[in-house]
């Protein structure tokens, strides 16, 4: 076990799985001689060659295109595209094509690629560099979304990742990147939640950096005698269902805090889930996400816009 940011966790398990596997590559817009606008890639270029690690125009459309290719080609691509609001640009290679490849080749052909892409709010970017897309993607298939919450999930899901014959979108939180914490170096399992905090009287569920907010309310409500168990999501597709029922079925009571829009997010989709298996008093069901409009540029009405410590408290306080 070792101490470690994010964002080092990030780098890390590029360089291992780039030492690992000789099919592995890594491409995008200032990865290899900036080393990253988070500076998550420094080093790999010089130390891999510029052949595996190179630096591309500025084209996310290219990007998923050549990633694309080059999977069904032999290789296990890697890419980043800078921020998660230019995803859209990557639409037609991931939806209608590498998403797709497995099926319609009738199971004879992966396509084993990695989207990387920093996402999410608090950093003052403004509407166009701080939203969290996984709805848009939530509802295809064969496309995997992962989203670690932990230095350590960083390092061990990226490199599940990587050697996932699917099709994975990599998500990181941008505020997450200075997070440290301790790293064993194994290598993840994509599709299992972690219940990172256990309690009795109710079941919290998030990911990312609302995790964080979520075990900060915990503490808060602990003093109030309140017992929460907190689960961490880790992976938005395909979604661990059997933890949180099994959370959810000792608790009888479910709060899903999402830093996303309302309509059409994963938390809905949870709550469903537990509304389809007929568990828990669906008077304490509740999911508390960021409203349905643009995120604000204004330091004051982002924190407000994002869910919190004390709004998780107080929701919880409201079952």
């Amino acid at each position: 076990m070792s101490e470690m940011d994010f964002r080092t966790a990030i780098c890390q398990a590029l360089d291992e799985e780039l030492e690992h596997d000789d099919s592995v590559i890594f491409f995008g817009e200032d990865v290899a001689v900036a080393g990253g606008v988070f500076a998550t890639t420094g080093g790999l270029s010089d130390k891999h060659g510029t052949d595996r690690v190179f630096d591309t125009p500025i084209s996310e459309l290219a990007l998923a295109g050549a990633a694309y290719g080059s999977a069904i080609g032999g290789l296990r691509p890697v890419i980043e595209i800078m921020f998660g609001d230019f995803l859209p640009l990557t639409m037609d290679s991931l939806v209608n094509q590498a998403s797709k490849y497995w099926y319609l080749s009738n199971q004879q052909a992966s396509v084993p690629l990695v989207v990387r892409s920093a996402i999410g709010g608090g950093g003052r970017f403004g509407a166009i560099h701080s939203q969290v897309p996984i709805s848009w993607f939530q509802g295809v298939p064969g496309l995997k979304i992962v989203c670690p919450s932990t230095p350590a999930d960083a390092k061990g899901l990226l490199k599940a990742a990587i050697r996932d014959d699917n099709p994975v979108l990599f998500l990181e939180h941008k505020r997450l990147y200075a997070l440290s914490g301790e790293v064993d170096g194994e290598v993840g399992t994509i599709g299992e939640a972690a219940v990172v905090r256990e309690g009795a009287d109710v079941t919290l569920v998030s990911a990312m950096r609302t995790l964080h907010e979520c075990l900060a309310a915990a503490e808060t409500l602990a003093g109030e005698g309140v017992d929460c168990e907190v689960i961490d999501l880790r992976t938005a597709r395909p979604i661990d269902s059997a933890t949180i029922l099994r959370s959810v079925e000792k608790t009888n009571r479910l709060v899903v805090v999402e830093e996303g829009p309302r309509t059409g997010g994963w938390a809905a989709e949870v709550l469903a889930t537990v509304a389809e298996e007929g568990l828990g008093d669906l008077d304490a069901i509740l999911r508390l996400t960021t409203p349905d409009h643009p995120i604000p540029y204004s330091p004051p009405l982002e924190d407000a816009f994002i869910p919190d410590a004390d709004a998780i408290a107080q929701a919880v306080r409201a079952l």
